[in-house]
């Protein structure tokens, strides 16, 4: 349905934010008949409007052109989508359930109540219905498992993960492809480039301000609100309106540090599925996984190290960027007066860098037994390896000033909890001390998962979200 945009707008619910966690909020709300309104602040495209991971996806798709940065020592270059279904859109799809003993930590160190892997499967499995959770068929690219023969010469377990991916149609499974659609035919209306300046209580009601393609100014009113804008612009929109006990005190992400290796064939072929395989048996110290290994982001993978990157013009087809990520840093996020984008920070505990780092030998020793030939750490300062035995020249711990950060997961920066010493929001997301004001996106998140969160973040949507409609909003 094409809303008509008026200066004053009214509606039984207003989500703000159409990723994962809002799109699935939303389409709820309306599948229940209550009236309901589904802001974005990024424009409304086809999942398929520009090649994935590439130029044009990433100037139309993502916030800020993809430049985005948690300052620190090391900082964190992180990711934001921006678009209609937010980081569904952008991601590779890859899928878990949130691990058991994450949700045990969570439930003892922030008191969320009902949130066992029992209680959360039945909303992991609606979800999954409508998003189309699929194993890969057939054998894996070579990319892909070049990595799981490495973990196996080395006696280890590796994973081929499943994704939000239809392999009959070669397409992805995003929000614009599955929850959005079946929100639209509940009677939910959509509004696109429309960016929420502030929020406010008055006459028991939630009042918006929002902009409209940053031209025109818009009042909307709301009987129960869903801030889902993500781990990063949900604190910003909430302190900006002056909502700041424990709002924006403890971001968290999954920082990366990436290697590239040139095997001895080709192992990176045009038009292979993405590569899926993933080595999880030393989590939560650190994961290992396959990245997208396009000759742009050999490059970019590479910009520091122009011997590997040399390479590139010749032998594309044999080289692939590998990853090691862990749970390491610990963030804020203030709202600038007067500024669009917030202000993000981290610092790091050494003894999460040491794991990743650890993560790092590990990967190589892998990516050696898999038959490379070369490979090089993505870090500043670091040599080319041309064998395993040259792990032992490394320094003991890892320079911080080589520690080039990047990240694709951000959450937890509003937990959900009772734990009020730490906790924005009670165990069901509503916040507290706000009546009618819920957060429905990965900012409710207690800390890592290590493992792909997107899962995570549908499923407490989902569970969220009837909990809500069951309490009639109170």
């Amino acid at each position: 349905m094409i809303e008509p945009i008026t200066e004053r707008m009214r509606a039984d619910v207003v989500v703000i934010g159409s990723g994962p966690g809002g799109a699935i909020t939303a389409t709820l709300c309306a599948e229940a008949g209550r009236s309901t309104l589904l802001l974005e602040e990024g424009p409304d495209l086809p999942l398929d409007a520009a090649p994935h991971f590439s130029s044009d996806e990433i100037l139309h798709k993502y916030r800020n052109a993809g430049v985005t940065m948690a300052f620190g020592n090391p900082s964190v270059s992180y990711v934001e989508a921006r678009c209609v279904g937010g980081g569904s859109e952008v991601n590779r799809g890859l899928y878990h359930r949130t691990p058991p003993y994450i949700l045990d930590q969570w439930a003892g160190s922030h008191h969320v109540d009902a949130l066992t892997a029992d209680a959360l499967t039945p909303h992991f499995e609606a979800c999954e219905g409508t998003a189309r959770i699929a194993a890969l068929p057939g054998a894996p690219p070579p990319l892909s498992q070049r990595l799981g023969d490495g973990a196996a010469g080395l006696g280890w377990e590796a994973i081929a993960a499943p994704r939000l991916y239809d392999y009959e149609a070669g397409r992805k499974q995003s929000m614009s492809a599955t929850f959005i659609p079946r929100f639209r035919r509940a009677g939910g209306r959509l509004i696109a480039d429309m960016r929420a300046l502030r929020i406010r209580r008055i006459n028991g009601r939630w009042e918006v301000t929002a902009r409209h393609r940053c031209t025109r100014d818009v009042t909307i009113i709301a009987d129960a609100l869903f801030v889902a804008c993500g781990a990063v612009q949900t604190p910003a929109l909430l302190r900006r309106s002056g909502l700041r006990r424990n709002i924006g005190d403890s971001l968290r992400f999954h920082p990366m540090l990436k290697v590239v290796a040139l095997f001895d064939a080709p192992v990176n072929r045009p038009g292979d599925p993405d590569p899926v395989h993933q080595i999880k048996m030393f989590e939560p110290r650190f994961g290992i996984g396959c990245s997208i290994s396009s000759p742009s982001m050999l490059a970019l993978a590479l910009a520091t190290n122009a011997q590997m990157r040399a390479h590139i013009a010749t032998h594309a087809d044999r080289m692939g960027l590998y990853y090691v990520q862990n749970g390491t840093g610990h963030g804020r996020v203030r709202a600038l007066p007067g500024g669009c984008d917030p202000l993000v920070s981290v610092r790091h505990e050494a003894a999460g860098l040491d794991e990743l780092y650890d993560g790092v030998r590990h990967l190589v020793r892998a990516l050696f037994a898999a038959g490379a030939i070369m490979v090089q750490p993505c870090l500043p300062g670091f040599a080319m390896l041309r064998s395993v035995e040259e792990l032992a020249a490394w320094p003991e711990h890892l320079p911080r000033r080589s520690a080039l950060l990047t990240s694709v997961h951000v959450f937890a920066s509003c937990p959900m909890g009772e734990n009020r010493r730490i906790c924005a929001t009670d165990s069901w997301g509503r916040v507290h001390d706000a009546d009618g004001l819920r957060i429905a996106d990965a900012s409710l998140m207690c800390g890592p998962t290590i493992a792909n969160p997107q899962g995570s973040v549908m499923a407490i949507a989902h569970r969220n979200a009837l909990q809500a409609i069951e309490r009639r909003f109170a």
